[in-house]
């Protein structure tokens, strides 16, 4: 009987699971033939424009996600070349990875479709053959758009918690056998991702394309004055002297990540500068190395001028100008000096990443002016690179603080160059590793910096300084017209902003930067970093930065009286366990002389930058009357309202701690008035305090909300809005009210539904569209499209 009743258990069981698994397989067969379905093709269309009709909406609603290496599945919707290559399942970001993997650059890595296969990109549009209807049925773009239209998302309140949007998610980069399955588990999941839907007349233009055959009619052609201008730089950059080739090489390894642009050009023309294997007049073969300073394998190349093609986005949009005063400034700082360069440095890893071996010929002072002049320029290439995605490494600066530089020193150019190339081991960067490179690594580096900061304070006071005190006069003024000498920094939790000009309340932290913190940040940061390289070259890279962080700090200590200095120094590093990281401990701070500067209060970081600021002049920019009003900072050509507003704005600054609770780290604000055109904008910037940050992991340990700031900028600030927020001019005392007051997540919501306006408010690509519009008015040619991946589910 016991076996009788087992037997039909186990029968009654079997039957359970045939039941379930008909039901669920009847369910997949639904949902498989649902997307069988073909998608209905539309005979009466007009002919639809790849570039009149298409760009445009790609560019207003798809590159807002699709765009740098932080694209999802790497679908860059920038260029055709972009759409052409599709998507892949494998990530650029990957803190785990022992070994370095191969670089998958548009435009650089590879430049057919079919090169772009065999690296694992799949296509998102048809390509097997031109039936209107497979060319509908077998494009992933016309299903996600689909999906799109059949699921639509609430028009009110937060997103469902389906739609998943840290940049740490799984993605889900779904092949075109593997959709089914995918709208089966992801309805909601349609294009644009998370956001409101484009308008039926967008996404018929779009489909009709596609339907097409998703042809490209757009043919890049260079005007003749933009041939002339390539000749010329071209040629500069191709001297044949030894003097002309090793400044060129320094002109590359450094220029080579910014967006190049001749002025007097139209606003949207830029240029990368790139080594190609022909020379100039012929096609352009660029050579595709990881590294700026990698051996290019080849006996001869040439720098040439590649054209940007790419929608431009404000991510990773930092300009160098060309000109004609600039051309005269580059020959009169390299080439005109008296210097003999007597043979050419190799491209041995080991010393190619190390500029002070490689450009040991060219003079210091040259290296050092080249660099000041376009700090903002630099300074963006650590901050705004193609890394797009950067926590780890940018959570080694602080949320807000202000740089200013040491002035070069003309003559002890001798001197300076002798100490460097006395001292270039010891100022060895993690790139020389290669790969390979672990914590063992990172300790031997950090004794190579000890020895370093020992000779250089000798250097220092015995030689540049010969011993005197430090005044204002060793900060540089900028000659007197360059903005350049003043800078701020904003952090906004994985990615940040440079600016000329000291903007925001006096922060806690504040740089002063010589030539060589200068250079080694460009070659660890820059010319060193490989984004697609193993987690040991990443952590390392994060840690030895914590070196230059320290040494730019110190060396403002210097400007600040001696028995402040310590207290100063041990406010930015609380909580540091002294034993385990000894070298927070001691900083050499370089000198025993008490500064000559006579302070009138123990603020000496707000009265040190004040007059800087004020002895500098116009290089020192417009003092920023918003977030640091001394008295009555309004105004009198301004109109009765925009008073009003400007009142408003100072009236935010002064929100701490708990009063910021409900915002993110950037929220762009418009201001509305009767000229909906006219309306103003404001940046809000919320500096979130940390004990240290000295730490690459557990960030939340450190934080200090209740010591948090805002900054209001009457401009945009950051490439990665998190929120839009709205007020009428009238709203103003209640907008702030309830901003205070918003603790709960009941209040933030309110607070929201009042001003915010979220990612699924058929408003949202209205106010998108206003904000990409008033910046790129502002800044043609130094602004971007915003990108809306950092966006959040407020």
């Amino acid at each position: 009987m016991i076996k009788n009743a087992a037997l039909k258990l186990n029968s009654f069981i079997i039957t359970i699971i045939f039941s379930c698994f008909a039901v669920v397989y009847s369910d997949v067969l639904s949902f498989a033939h649902k997307d069988s379905q073909p998608i209905p093709i539309n005979t009466q269309h007009a002919p639809v424009s790849y570039s009149k009709d298409v760009k445009p909406i790609l560019d207003a609603r798809c590159v807002a996600c699709h765009a740098c290496y932080d694209s999802p599945c790497q679908l860059k919707l920038t260029a055709a070349e972009g759409l052409a290559r599709g998507a892949t399942k494998h990530t650029v970001y990957d803190h785990e990875r022992l070994e370095a993997v191969e670089p998958t650059r548009l435009f650089i890595d590879e430049t057919s479709t079919a090169g772009w296969r065999k690296k694992d990109f799949f296509s998102v549009i048809n390509e097997d053959n031109n039936s209107p209807q497979d060319n509908l049925n077998k494009s992933l773009i016309a299903k996600l758009l689909r999906l799109k239209r059949e699921h639509p998302l609430p028009t009110t309140g937060k997103l469902p918690k389906d739609i998943e949007l840290t940049l740490e998610r799984k993605l889900q980069c779904p092949t075109l056998d593997e959709f089914a399955e995918h709208q089966q588990k992801h309805p909601l999941w349609g294009m644009p991702y998370g956001m409101s839907p484009l308008t039926e007349q967008q996404e018929n233009t779009l489909l009709n394309w596609l339907q097409d055959g998703a042809t490209v009619d757009h043919k890049f052609s260079l005007s003749p004055a933009a041939i002339a201008e390539i000749s010329r730089w071209e040629a500069f950059f191709n001297g044949r002297s030894l003097k002309e080739q090793l400044s060129s090489r320094y002109f590359y390894e450094h220029l080579y990540l910014g967006d190049l642009h001749f002025k007097g050009h139209p606003a949207n023309e830029f240029y990368k500068l790139v080594r190609s294997k022909t020379p100039s007049g012929q096609a352009l073969a660029e050579i595709n190395s990881v590294r700026p300073f990698d051996d290019p394998k080849t006996s001869q190349f040439y720098y040439r001028l590649r054209p940007l093609t790419s929608t431009i986005v404000d991510k990773d949009h930092f300009v160098y100008q060309l000109s004609n005063e600039k051309m005269v400034r580059l020959r009169t700082l390299f080439l005109m000096p008296d210097y003999t360069v007597t043979q050419l440095p190799s491209y041995d890893q080991v010393s190619a990443a190390n500029p002070f071996k490689t450009f040991r010929e060219l003079p210091e002072v040259s290296r050092y002016q080249f660099l000041l002049d376009d700090s903002q320029f630099f300074f963006s290439g650590f901050i705004k690179g193609p890394v797009c995605m950067g926590q780890a490494a940018l959570n080694v600066i602080r949320d807000q603080f202000w740089v200013a530089f040491l002035k070069p020193q003309t003559q002890y150019n001798k001197q300076s160059s002798q100490f460097l190339a006395e001292n270039s081991e010891y100022l060895r960067l993690p790139a020389s590793e290669g790969e390979g490179i672990g914590f063992k690594e990172w300790r031997q580096f950090q004794e190579l910096q000890r020895h370093y900061l020992q000779n250089k304070d000798t250097f220092v006071s015995q030689v540049l300084w010969q011993q005197q005190a430090p005044n204002l006069d060793l900060i540089w003024d900028g000659d007197g017209h360059n903005e350049n000498a003043l800078l701020t920094v904003f952090r906004h939790y994985d990615n940040a902003t440079v600016v000329t000009g000291l903007l925001g309340q006096t922060p806690l932290t504040a740089w002063v930067v010589d030539y060589p913190i200068f250079e080694r940040i460009h070659y660890l940061l820059v010319a060193g970093y490989n984004v697609y390289g193993s987690a040991g070259h990443q952590v390392t890279t994060r840690l030895y930065m914590d070196f230059l962080r320290m040494e730019a700090e110190n060396l403002f200590l210097k400007f600040i009286p001696l028995t402040a200095q310590k207290p100063l120094h041990d406010d930015w590093y609380q909580g540091i366990d002294l034993k385990l990281f000894g070298y927070f401990e001691t900083p050499s701070f370089g000198t025993d002389k008490e500064p000559a500067i006579t302070y009138k209060s123990t603020d000496y970081k707000s009265e040190f930058f004040a007059e800087v600021q004020q002895k500098l002049g116009l290089a020192g920019g417009k003092v920023d009357t918003t977030n640091r009003c001394q008295q009555n900072c309004t105004l009198a050509d301004n109109a009765s309202q925009q008073q009003q507003i400007d009142q408003f704005a100072r009236q935010l600054t002064k929100l701490i701690g708990k009063d910021l609770t409900a915002l993110p780290e950037v929220s762009f604000l418009r201001v509305k008035t009767a000229k909906p055109e006219q309306d103003p904008v404001y940046t809000l910037i919320r500096n979130k305090n940390l004990r240290n940050v000295s730490f690459i992991f557990a960030e939340d340990l450190r934080r200090e909300p209740e010591k948090d700031t805002l900054t209001v900028i009457p401009d945009f600030i950051g490439s990665y809005p998190n929120i839009f927020l709205a007020v009428s001019a009238l709203q103003f005392t209640d907008f702030i009210d309830q901003l205070k007051h918003s603790q709960t997540e009941t209040e933030i919501d309110s607070f929201y539904s009042h001003y915010g306006i979220r990612r699924n408010n058929p408003e949202i690509w209205q106010y998108y569209d206003f904000f990409n519009q008033k910046h790129l008015s502002q800044q043609p040619e130094t602004g971007g499209l915003f990108d809306m991946n950092r966006y959040e589910n407020l």
